[in-house]
Protein backbone atom coordinates (compact mmCIF):
# COMPACT_ATOMS: atom_id res chain seq x y z
CA UNK A 1 0.00 0.00 0.00
CA UNK A 2 1.24 3.47 -0.90
CA UNK A 3 2.04 5.53 2.23
CA UNK A 4 -0.65 8.10 3.08
CA UNK A 5 1.68 11.10 2.76
CA UNK A 6 2.61 10.13 -0.81
CA UNK A 7 -1.01 9.32 -1.71
CA UNK A 8 -2.29 12.62 -0.29
CA UNK A 9 0.34 14.53 -2.26
CA UNK A 10 -0.54 12.77 -5.54
CA UNK A 11 -4.28 13.21 -4.95
CA UNK A 12 -3.85 16.94 -4.32
CA UNK A 13 -1.78 17.76 -7.43
CA UNK A 14 -2.85 17.91 -11.06
CA UNK A 15 0.11 17.93 -13.46
CA UNK A 16 2.88 15.42 -14.13
CA UNK A 17 5.92 15.43 -16.39
CA UNK A 18 6.33 12.02 -18.03
CA UNK A 19 9.50 10.89 -19.76
CA UNK A 20 9.75 8.09 -22.30
CA UNK A 21 12.37 7.19 -24.90
CA UNK A 22 12.38 7.29 -28.66
CA UNK A 23 13.66 4.66 -31.08
CA UNK A 24 17.24 5.98 -30.70
CA UNK A 25 16.94 5.78 -26.87
CA UNK A 26 16.80 9.56 -26.54
CA UNK A 27 14.58 10.90 -23.75
CA UNK A 28 11.36 12.67 -24.61
CA UNK A 29 9.19 14.41 -22.00
CA UNK A 30 5.63 15.68 -22.01
CA UNK A 31 3.34 17.28 -19.43
CA UNK A 32 -0.15 16.07 -18.67
CA UNK A 33 -3.00 16.46 -16.24
CA UNK A 34 -3.46 13.25 -14.29
CA UNK A 35 -5.81 11.53 -11.86
CA UNK A 36 -4.44 9.19 -9.20
CA UNK A 37 -5.94 5.82 -8.24
CA UNK A 38 -4.56 5.19 -4.74
CA UNK A 39 -5.96 1.67 -4.35
CA UNK A 40 -4.31 0.33 -7.50
CA UNK A 41 -1.23 2.58 -7.64
CA UNK A 42 -2.14 4.03 -11.04
CA UNK A 43 -1.90 7.43 -12.68
CA UNK A 44 -4.37 8.15 -15.48
CA UNK A 45 -3.87 10.81 -18.14
CA UNK A 46 -5.68 11.70 -21.33
CA UNK A 47 -4.03 12.25 -24.68
CA UNK A 48 -4.64 11.79 -28.35
CA UNK A 49 -3.38 8.46 -29.71
CA UNK A 50 -1.93 10.44 -32.65
CA UNK A 51 0.58 12.33 -30.50
CA UNK A 52 4.29 11.67 -30.78
CA UNK A 53 4.50 10.53 -27.15
CA UNK A 54 1.62 8.06 -27.64
CA UNK A 55 3.55 6.39 -30.46
CA UNK A 56 6.67 6.25 -28.29
CA UNK A 57 4.72 4.73 -25.38
CA UNK A 58 3.20 2.12 -27.67
CA UNK A 59 6.69 1.05 -28.77
CA UNK A 60 8.19 1.13 -25.26
CA UNK A 61 5.76 1.45 -22.31
CA UNK A 62 8.40 2.13 -19.62
CA UNK A 63 8.22 5.64 -18.15
CA UNK A 64 9.76 7.87 -15.52
CA UNK A 65 8.39 11.18 -14.35
CA UNK A 66 7.89 13.83 -11.73
CA UNK A 67 5.04 15.55 -9.97
CA UNK A 68 5.64 18.91 -8.32
CA UNK A 69 3.20 20.89 -6.19
CA UNK A 70 0.72 22.92 -8.23
CA UNK A 71 1.84 25.94 -6.20
CA UNK A 72 5.59 26.09 -5.74
CA UNK A 73 7.12 27.21 -2.46
CA UNK A 74 10.80 28.03 -2.97
CA UNK A 75 11.50 27.56 0.75
CA UNK A 76 10.22 23.96 0.74
CA UNK A 77 11.32 21.45 -1.88
CA UNK A 78 8.52 18.93 -2.35
CA UNK A 79 7.69 16.49 -5.07
CA UNK A 80 7.73 12.91 -6.25
CA UNK A 81 9.71 10.97 -8.80
CA UNK A 82 7.96 8.03 -10.38
CA UNK A 83 8.82 4.97 -12.44
CA UNK A 84 6.32 2.66 -14.05
CA UNK A 85 4.83 1.41 -17.28
CA UNK A 86 1.87 2.11 -19.49
CA UNK A 87 -0.80 -0.59 -19.31
CA UNK A 88 -2.22 -1.84 -22.61
CA UNK A 89 -5.56 -0.42 -23.70
CA UNK A 90 -7.23 -3.78 -23.11
CA UNK A 91 -6.12 -4.05 -19.47
CA UNK A 92 -9.19 -4.00 -17.16
CA UNK A 93 -7.82 -1.16 -15.03
CA UNK A 94 -7.56 1.09 -18.09
CA UNK A 95 -11.36 0.99 -18.44
CA UNK A 96 -11.76 2.20 -14.84
CA UNK A 97 -9.43 5.09 -15.62
CA UNK A 98 -11.95 6.74 -17.92
CA UNK A 99 -14.29 7.36 -14.97
CA UNK A 100 -11.53 8.22 -12.49
CA UNK A 101 -10.00 10.77 -14.87
CA UNK A 102 -13.26 12.43 -15.87
CA UNK A 103 -14.49 12.67 -12.27
CA UNK A 104 -11.43 14.84 -11.55
CA UNK A 105 -11.61 16.73 -14.88
CA UNK A 106 -15.24 16.74 -16.08
CA UNK A 107 -14.49 19.37 -18.74
CA UNK A 108 -12.15 16.83 -20.39
CA UNK A 109 -15.25 14.96 -21.57
CA UNK A 110 -15.44 17.63 -24.28
CA UNK A 111 -11.92 16.84 -25.50
CA UNK A 112 -11.25 13.90 -27.77
CA UNK A 113 -8.59 11.46 -26.70
CA UNK A 114 -7.85 8.25 -24.88
CA UNK A 115 -7.23 7.73 -21.18
CA UNK A 116 -3.90 6.03 -20.59
CA UNK A 117 -2.95 4.23 -17.36
CA UNK A 118 0.50 4.22 -15.78
CA UNK A 119 1.07 1.37 -13.34
CA UNK A 120 3.45 2.85 -10.79
CA UNK A 121 6.32 0.58 -9.79
CA UNK A 122 8.31 3.02 -7.68
CA UNK A 123 7.65 6.37 -6.04
CA UNK A 124 10.22 8.50 -4.25
CA UNK A 125 8.88 11.50 -2.36
CA UNK A 126 11.04 14.35 -1.19
CA UNK A 127 9.54 16.66 1.40
CA UNK A 128 11.80 19.44 2.59
CA UNK A 129 9.29 21.63 4.37
CA UNK A 130 10.99 23.61 7.13
CA UNK A 131 11.68 21.22 10.00
CA UNK A 132 10.92 18.10 7.94
CA UNK A 133 13.64 17.14 5.45
CA UNK A 134 12.69 13.57 4.63
CA UNK A 135 12.49 11.14 1.74
CA UNK A 136 10.00 8.30 1.40
CA UNK A 137 10.37 5.41 -0.99
CA UNK A 138 7.60 3.04 -2.12
CA UNK A 139 8.02 0.05 -4.44
CA UNK A 140 5.31 -2.20 -5.82
CA UNK A 141 5.47 -5.69 -4.38
CA UNK A 142 5.02 -7.86 -7.46
CA UNK A 143 4.74 -11.00 -5.28
CA UNK A 144 1.32 -9.88 -4.03
CA UNK A 145 -0.25 -9.74 -7.51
Amino acid sequence: MIPDSIARFLLDQTCATICCIDEAYNPYCFNCFYAFDKENGLLYFKSSPETYHASLLAANPVIAGTVLPDTLNKAATRGVQIRGRILSGTHPMVRDGYDVYHRKYPAALMIRGHVFAIELDEIKMKDRKPGMGRKLLWKRNRDCR
